[in-house]
This record gives structure tokens, C-alpha cells and sequence, in this order.
């Protein structure tokens, strides 16, 4: 089958709080690929939108005295602006509270009870006597109890990865009001999850996983797939149940219905593209999700089982990551440590981030340590001194004594083709995702490169009066240049700044298809600081900034 487009996402941010760098992640991972993808010629629409409903954001709201709606209109401006620092760039960045977003929730609800998929149900939920509330999930901890992991929701354990229901868990309390909770019959509406259970276990066998997610579908396949509440009780803020007085939809009920929704707020701009081809069941495109482990059993089972309930197409991929670690411990707003985006910019910049995480980065589901007392040093090792200062030892010669002009032809065509069949290699890489092996590739082509200029040492030969030696010089640097060229070429789709700042100086647009041609004759600007040190004093500035527990 022949794709014209692909629909790309990530997770959406919740509406209650700053970009952090655990969010960054999954963004940065998903724009690494998305800019790969543009630059092989493909056609990619990436979108993403603030998670805008929820119990969570109403307590926000009144804490700060305003309303939930001037909240996160407040929070969509912060965090379009954060993501933009980091050029993350998104086609389209909307909110769940739409109506866009409420037309597709009511149209696939309509649906689902037509079909018999919904049921109501009375269950016994926690309540909170104190502050006069049903819990939801992420309002309650307790100990897990499957690996009795202390300090664990109510819906699912950060640990053992375990979903469960709040009532599950030992010794629950409140965090509203760190008291126990009581239990309390209400009526909630449920979708039938289980009544898709066959259409779930053919699905999930399609290649849309990952192989490690697959394993752990397979065991809540073992342990039953149950009804799922997709209700729940006021207060709340969020969009209401049609004829279900009192009662709203869940969050992850409407949340993931807002790809749908973003997507289709995104063609109303661009009506060039089709929406309904983009979501009818057969549709010629693809459809692919980049979140984190945390939400594997939405997106796999749920969602999926959204989408075939109502006759809408199915994800092409789901890619999952790992927890971002900051020295060993998971980035956690609760937890600690937190480094939000706005700090993080104050001192450091966006790329020497988008490059870090890219080295750690790879296909699998596999948490990113960061260590920070070494971040500095492997962007100063990599980045300054093996692949800026490549172009910049060379770029003197060529810029003082041959007015900027390299010469007319490659010395060394050999070496010139081991750097072109390294970007082979890291163009299935990139299409895999394995970012951590596209930089190992490239540092390997910056040490062959530096290799090269160092063995021929153009400083110890050149000689002005002496027509053969500057001849050589030019051809020696002109060769630095053109292997440089190839690097940042395999480098733009991660670090966007670097590679336009080597544009100006290279005086090209560098694209992948030029890659095998190389610069001949060819004029280049005058040389100018491509990248700046990084200084521990940065990173010590920031750890001061933010509040590491």
C-alpha cells in the first residue's frame, strides 16, 4: 500500500502545570523524527493539544481563584511557548476543551450506545468526607498491591507497571486531605471492553507494538480485560454525559478523542487535506503515537478499542519510551527532581538537550538517566570539540587564503564514500528510531574526519610562496569542510540551530538527497562561532533555579 501522509502525535500535556523536562522527551523524540521524515521527502502532519478536563485542574483553578477556562487557556499560551524554545514544532497544538473536541466525544458516545457497548453499573468509589468529593484515581495513594510498592495511585503502580482499581490498593488515603477515604455507592457508565477482547488479541499481533509492550499486553490479556468507567461524578470539570445528569465524561475517555479533534481543527486551516480520509477505517494513511510507558494500556487496548467500536481507523504505531531519571530518580511533579522548561532555557540551550537526549534515545522501552554533572562534558566533547571544530580548523585556511573558495575536486574519494555509507546506516536508524545509534554513528564519522585533519596537519605544511603546498592545504581542508557538511547534514533533524547556523556558513540548504554531492567550487561564508562551551557554572545556575529532591 502506497502512504501519501502520516498523522503523528504525542501524549497530551495536562493543563495544570509547566512543561518539564520529562515532557520534553517524548516531544523532542517524536520532532527528531518528524524533521527526518520532512527531510526524505515525506509528508507528516505532527499534532499534539493540552489535556484540558479533569478534577485536577478544577482544584487548580480554585486555588488560584480563577476559572478552570482561564487556567488553561493560560497554561495552552506557556506551553506552546516552551515547546517553540526547544523547536519543537507542531502543526497544530489545540486543547481538549473544544467543540470540536465535544461534537467527536458526543458523536462516538451516540455510537457506542447504539451498539451496546456501554452499561451502567453502581460501584463503590472512594469519597472524601472532608473536602466533599469523589476521588478520582490519581487523588488516592496507597501501597500497590501486587508488589506493595508504597506511595502508588489509584489506577496503576509506577513500579511493577500493575493496573488496578482504586479500591485495590492498601491503606488508601486522600491527598486532598491526607485522610482515609470512605467508600460510596454511585452509578457510573462502562464500556465493554471485554466484548472486543477478540478483535484486541488480533490487533495487538499486527506490528503496531513494540515487542516489550507486547509481552506486557499479553499479561492483563491473562487477567482479564474488565469493563472500563468511563464517568464520572460532579464535581468536575469537563463535558457532560448527555442524559446522564451529574455525571461527566472521564478524562480518558474525551482526551484521546481530541486527536481526532486537533486533527480536525488543523484541517479547517488547511483544506487541502482530507480529514475523513485521514480517519475512515480504510484509510491509505498512517497513524502514529509516541507516548510514555505510564499510559501503554490506554493507548493498546483502550483506544484502539474506541476506535473499532466506532468504525474509525486503528493505529499504525504505537511507539512507547521510558521514565527521564535526573541522578536515579523518575522526573515526578510530586516526587522530585523537577526541572521545568522555562529554567532549563534561562541557562542552557535547546539543542545541547535535543542532542542529549537523542544519544540515550532508542527504539526500545528503556528509561533515560540523565547526569547532569556530566551533561556538559559530552556536549562540549561531541558538539564543540569533535564536530564544530572540524569546520572551524579548516574554515581558516579556506576563508584567509583561498577567498572563501573550496577547491575543484574531492583528493580522496574513498574517504569522502565511508562517510556516505555511514549516513546509510543511520538513515534505517533514524526510520527506527534508534537515535542513541545515529549519534554513535555520527561521533564515528567526526572521529574519522578529525583523523583525517590531524594526520594531514594543513598547519604544518602550508607555505604561501609555495603554489603546491597551498594547493594541497585547499584540498585538505576543502575535504574537512565537505565531511562536515555530511555530518551536520545527519545531524539538522536533531540539532535545528546547529544546522542552521552551518547553513550560513556552509552557504547551502542542506538536504538528505544532497548528501552524495559534494561542495566543489564552491564559495563559503565567513566563518562564524557555530557553538558555544557549555560552562558547569550553567548547569549549577539551573540546579539552583530548580528544586531537585
Amino acid at each position: 500500500m502506497s502512504y501519501t501522509n502520516s498523522l503523528v502525535t504525542c501524549a497530551f500535556p495536562y493543563s495544570n502545570g509547566s512543561i518539564h523536562l520529562g515532557h520534553l522527551l517524548e516531544h523532542i523524540q517524536a520532532d527528531i523524527w518528524v524533521r527526518y521524515k520532512r527531510m526524505r521527502g515525506q509528508k507528516v502532519i505532527f499534532i499534539c493539544a493540552d489535556d484540558a478536563h479533569g478534577t485536577a485542574i478544577m482544584i487548580q483553578s480554585k486555588k488560584e481563584n480563577i476559572t478552570p477556562e482561564q487556567l488553561i487557556h493560560r497554561t495552552l499560551i506557556e506551553h506552546k511557548n516552551d515547546f517553540l524554545n526547544f523547536n519543537v514544532i507542531h502543526d497544530n497544538y489545540y486543547s481538549t476543551h473544544t467543540t470540536e473536541n465535544l461534537f467527536f466525544v458526543k458523536k462516538i458516545f451516540s455510537t457506542l450506545q447504539k451498539k451496546n457497548f456501554l452499561k451502567k453499573k453502581n460501584i463503590y468509589q472512594y469519597y472524601d468526607i472532608k473536602e466533599n468529593i469523589f476521588l478520582p484515581d490519581r487523588f488516592i495513594k496507597g501501597t500497590c498491591p501486587y508488589c506493595h510498592t508504597k506511595q502508588q495511585y489509584g489506577d496503576n503502580c509506577e513500579n511493577c507497571s500493575s493496573i488496578y482499581t482504586a479500591t485495590d490498593l492498601i491503606d488508601p488515603k486522600s491527598i486532598l486531605s491526607n485522610t482515609k477515604p470512605l467508600l460510596k455507592k454511585t452509578e457510573h457508565l462502562f464500556f465493554d471492553l471485554p466484548q472486543l477482547e477478540t478483535f484486541l488479541k488480533n490487533w495487538i499481533y499486527s506490528g503496531v507494538l513494540q515487542s516489550s509492550v507486547l509481552n506486557k499486553i499479553k499479561e492483563w490479556f491473562i487477567t482479564g480485560l474488565k469493563p472500563w468507567n468511563i464517568s464520572r461524578d460532579q464535581p468536575y470539570f469537563g463535558f457532560n454525559i448527555p442524559n446522564f445528569p451529574n455525571k461527566y465524561f472521564y478524562v480518558w475517555m474525551d482526551a484521546p478523542i481530541g486527536y481526532i479533534s486537533t486533527f480536525k481543527n488543523f484541517c479547517h486551516y488547511n483544506k487541502d487535506i482530507n480529514f475523513e480520509d485521514f480517519w475512515k477505517i480504510d484509510s491509505p494513511h498512517q497513524l502514529f503515537h509516541f507516548i510514555g510507558k505510564d499510559i501503554i494500556y490506554f493507548h493498546s487496548l483502550f483506544w484502539p478499542a474506541i476506535l473499532e467500536a466506532a468504525d474509525l481507523r486503528k493505529p499504525t504505531g504505537i511507539f512507547a519510551h521510558g521514565y527521564l531519571t535526573i541522578n536515579q530518580k523518575k522526573i515526578s511533579k510530586s516526587k522530585g527532581p523537577m526541572i521545568l522548561a522555562k529554567d532549563w532555557i534561562k541557562y542552557l540551550d535547546s539543542d545541547s538537550l535535543r542532542y542529549y537526549y537523542a544519544s540515550r534515545l532508542s527504539s526500545k522501552v528503556e528509561d533515560i538517566e540523565m547526569n547532569l554533572e556530566t551533561f556538559h562534558e559530552k556536549i562540549n566533547a561531541d558538539i564543540v570539540n569533535k564536530i564544530v571544530n572540524l569546520a572551524s580548523r579548516s574554515a581558516y585556511f579556506i576563508n584567509v587564503y583561498f577567498k572563501g573558495y573550496l577547491s575543484k575536486e574531492l583528493t580522496d574519494i574513498h574517504l569522502y564514500k565511508i562517510l556516505i555509507s555511514s549516513s546509510r546506516k543511520i538513515e534505517s536508524f533514524f526510520e527506527n528510531r534508534d537515535f542513541s545509534l545515529v549519534v554513535s554513528e555520527i561521533i564515528k564519522m567526526s572521529n574519522i574526519a578529525n583523523q583525517y585533519v590531524n594526520t594531514e596537519a594543513p598547519w604544518n605544511i602550508f607555505n604561501l610562496k609555495n603554489d603546491i603546498s597551498k594547493n594541497r592545504v585547499q584540498n585538505i581542508c576543502s575535504l574537512s569542510i565537505n565531511l562536515f557538511k555530511i555530518i551536520i547534514t545527519c545531524l539538522k533533524p536533531i540539532m535545528p540551530d546547529l544546522a542552521q547556523k552551518s547553513e550560513e556558513f556552509l552557504n547551502i540548504s542542506l538536504k538528505w538527497e544532497d548528501i552524495v554531492h559534494p561542495l566543489l567550487n564552491h564559495k563559503i561564508a565567513l566563518f562564524k562561532k557555530l557553538y558555544s562551551r557549555i560552562n558547569k557554572n550553567q548547569v549549577h545556575f539551573l540546579l539552583k533555579t530548580c528544586t531537585l529532591k
